[in-house]
């Protein structure tokens, strides 16, 4: 485990889970990002954090992750802003229906209400458009961003739902496919709402990690 100084770690007030892939951080440009506009509390992540963090996913990473190479990359602050990171194992979702998905990202909303960052998202895909409940007043998260730009790149357009998690919560009526973007779980389709737009941004993602990017 790396720690930000030396000391022992209070109750975590920000834990932010990220996937690897063979020793190293895919989407860690978009993950420092994201972690930049967090908040401990009412203030923001200190920059030195940030820059702490950077340093050693470039330095100490691939060596901190021999055990789990594919896990996930934990970092944890605790409410005076001291910081942990350490290397677990990737535990998969066994059950990912929509209504599954949909309660994942209600809970990200709350933690987005404390921390400014929602770290999975809903998103539903219905023709040629892309339809997604966005935490209010928060900054993508970093796998949340990449759905963003790939859309960007086939051509789909984005409309804000204030009611699609409970829409979907209530039944995925005419909606061709519902997909979870997560910074631990990459893009997870569900398993009884699926469609070829949805499964392209699966692609998408597994690419990205196939590369190590």
């Amino acid at each position: 485990m790396e720690s930000y100084a030396n000391f022992s770690l209070g109750e975590p007030a920000l834990v932010c889970r990220w996937r690897l892939a063979d020793g190293e951080l895919p989407l860690a440009r978009r993950h420092l990002r994201a972690l930049a506009s967090r908040r401990i509390g009412s203030e923001p992540v200190a920059p030195e954090l940030v820059a702490w963090a950077s340093q050693h996913i470039e330095s100490t990473l691939r060596e901190g992750s021999r055990e789990h190479p594919d896990g996930v990359l934990m970092l944890v602050v605790d409410k005076n802003g001291r910081a942990a990171m350490t290397v677990g194992p990737y535990e998969p979702l066994l059950v990912a229906t929509a209504a599954v998905l949909a309660a994942r990202a209600e809970a990200s909303l709350r933690e987005a209400e404390a921390t400014g960052v929602a770290p999975e998202t809903l998103w539903a895909v219905e023709g040629k458009q892309l339809r997604w409940q966005p935490a209010e007043d928060a900054r993508m998260a970093g796998a949340t961003s990449l759905v963003s730009d790939l859309a960007k790149t086939i051509g789909m357009a984005k409309r804000k739902d204030e009611l699609l998690i409970a829409g979907v919560l209530q039944g995925a009526d005419g909606m061709d496919g519902v997909f979870l973007s997560s910074d631990e779980h990459g893009i997870v389709v569900a398993s009884d709402c699926s469609c070829e737009r949805a499964e392209k941004f699966a692609q998408g993602y597994d690419r990205l990690r196939s590369r190590r990017a």
